[in-house]
């Protein structure tokens, strides 16, 4: 009996493992398989151990409602129980004595250890980078078959991250160290998922699909192919810690590059489990490096390694300090103070004031497209969509973090902002403007409650100093309304046009007339129109970038990962034969 039970306990092990690890979608019928075969094993196990105690140390590690691969237990990660995030480089997983701690953004307690690298240790990272030729890992004419190994790594990946455990994992994660709601999170989750669905099995070598054209004589042809860049870099901030580094560096792979990457330590330990995951679904480990640093360690290594090329996404300051560095051999996708107009169609009020609401103060207002300046059409403030939208954000609270911790500016810094803001003629306080209540939140961050601040808008456009002021960014729940006339079109165009950022926008109509005229006069990158326009939410089946600048970046699509992680290569064939009864010509 010992034997058969031991017997039917490895083939449930093997079982099991294959069933998270093959190339099989994950539908709810083989994840019931998943806890049938899960079941089975562990009450195997438990036979097992009754008649033999030395199968005890054969026990499928993590198996019991655990996770392979995980080393940190995000429902537990707090003072008492603190995490260390490392840094991976050639092949292996580092610590540093150097130690980044962590307070928890919504109690203060010190619970995470990053061990960052400082400029004593940049050595082994510049190596690795080093060690890359500029073709790349691999390319249409070398090691093929990697193409096919990421169409695996992905399967595998977004497998995993079909487990409702796993799923649940990296979304309370991401909550603990970017606090947002659980929808929110669990959003990033579903969209990075959906994103590795979308290059499994021969998608990820769709993406070096080279074209030919035929030649001026026999024998000649042209071929146009997408070549990696090799040795790269990839530079991520804060407040989306899954899915903004995942789908960059996974778009680096795909197309054959060996990338570096650093996540803001205030949430890269999100990523780091990431990494592992990765590891754990067959991502070679010398393929690619993770670094925890701070910014100056981090540009001196951008620096001495000379990446062929760097992604860059965070804040404009930064991206044109990194521009004039790296000397042009960068793609950014930085800040972006995103605007809605409201066409002069009104209809459906409820549903507009919830999307307003959400792209202005979901995930308390700290994505790159949340909603800075709302342009009202008069039409619109004949109905009770303000009034709605103060409703909408003052049922946000702290204990299901619809509202949280602003990570990037402090509250006194946004209520300096809002002030000098009331300073303008005829401008004034719609909602909000008070710092959040009973809250823990410590004081090097941000807790405001959502808030509105209205300026005219002949106000806004009076001088370039007020303009200035008004159109500052201010990563966090707050955002600029204003109202304009039937006649006054030309003045919201005109404010669009002097703004500098260019990421997203909506334009919230169904009058086709009114859609050609605003989207015809501005540029905005990811541009929603009609009725159910909105600025925040991207998923994976879109284009997700500015535009207006030739090193902007895109990100998600096979469109985006082509133009960022890969250049145009031509290779001219040309084999003859040479004509008969050629000459050799006079010089020319």
């Amino acid at each position: 009996p010992t034997q058969i039970t031991q017997k039917f306990y490895y083939r449930s092990r093997i079982l099991l493992h294959c069933l998270i690890c093959s190339s099989f979608s994950v539908s709810s019928g083989s994840y019931a398989m998943y806890r049938v075969l899960a079941s089975r094993a562990l009450r195997a196990k438990s036979l097992c151990d009754k008649s033999s105690t030395s199968l005890a140390s054969l026990t499928l590690p993590r198996l019991n409602h655990s996770i392979p691969f995980a080393t940190v237990d995000a429902e537990e990660l707090s003072g008492a129980h603190p995490a260390e995030v490392q840094s991976f480089v050639q092949g292996k997983w580092i610590g540093s004595s150097n130690h980044n701690t962590l307070l928890d953004p919504l109690n203060g307690e010190p619970f995470i250890k990053v061990a960052e690298v400082d400029e004593t240790g940049t050595q082994p990272f510049v190596d690795s980078l080093s060690q890359c030729p500029k073709h790349g890992l691999h390319n249409p004419f070398k090691s093929p078959e990697r193409y096919l190994l990421y169409g695996d790594i992905s399967t595998k990946a977004a497998h995993m991250l079909a487990l409702p455990k796993v799923a649940d994992f990296f979304a309370r994660l991401i909550q603990r160290v970017a606090p947002k709601s659980y929808q929110q999170a669990a959003g990033e989750v579903f969209v990075t998922r959906k994103f590795l669905e979308n290059f499994c099995g021969d998608q990820v070598r769709f993406l070096a699909r080279s074209f030919a054209i035929p030649g001026n004589h026999l024998g000649q042809q042209s071929h146009g192919y997408r070549w990696p860049y090799g040795p790269v870099t990839i530079v991520t901030p804060f407040n989306f810690p899954l899915e903004i580094p995942l789908l960059q560096l996974m778009g680096a792979l795909y197309m054959g590059n060996k990338p570096l990457l650093k996540v803001d330590s205030k949430v890269s330990i999100v990523m780091e489990q990431m990494m592992r995951l990765l590891h754990y679904c067959g991502l070679p480990a010398e393929d690619v490096d993770f670094i925890n640093s701070d910014g100056k360690t981090m540009n001196k290594i951008l620096l001495e390694a000379s990446p062929r090329m760097t992604l860059f996404t965070g804040s404009s300051r930064v991206a044109e300090k990194l521009a004039l560095d790296l000397k042009g051999r960068i793609r950014l996708e930085d800040a972006g103070f995103d605007w809605k107009v409201l066409g002069p169609d009104v209809q459906e009020v409820d549903y507009v004031a919830w999307q307003c609401d959400q792209d202005a103060y979901a995930c308390s207002g700290q994505k790159c497209s949340a909603q800075s300046m709302l342009f009202v059409h008069e039409n619109w403030s004949k109905t009770p969509l303000l009034s709605k939208l103060k409703e909408l954000a003052e049922r946000r609270k702290l204990e299901d973090l619809t509202i949280g911790p602003v990570l990037t500016f402090t509250t006194e810094a946004m209520l300096e902002h809002m002030e000098n803001l009331l300073q303008i003629p005829g401008s004034k306080l719609l909602f909000g403007g008070k710092e959040l209540k009973n809250h823990s939140i410590p004081s090097i961050y941000g807790a405001l409650e959502p808030t509105a601040v209205y300026v005219p808008i002949e106000e806004i456009l009076k001088d370039s100093k007020t303009y200035e002021l008004v159109t500052k960014e201010i990563f966090g729940p707050f955002q600029i309304v204003t109202e304009y006339k039937k006649d006054q079109l030309p003045l919201v165009l005109e404010a669009l046009e002097r703004m500098h950022a260019h990421l997203t926008a909506a334009v919230v109509s169904n009058d086709p007339i009114f859609i050609q005229e605003v989207v015809g006069n501005s540029v905005n990158g990811t541009t929603y129109a009609g009725l159910r326009g909105r600025t925040t939410g991207a998923p994976q089946n879109h284009w997700f970038g500015p535009a207006g600048d030739p090193r902007g970046a895109g990100i998600g699509t096979p469109e985006a990962i082509k133009l960022v992680w890969s250049c145009h290569r031509e290779v001219i064939y040309d084999y003859g034969p040479v004509p008969k009864g050629w000459e050799l010509p006079s010089s020319t």
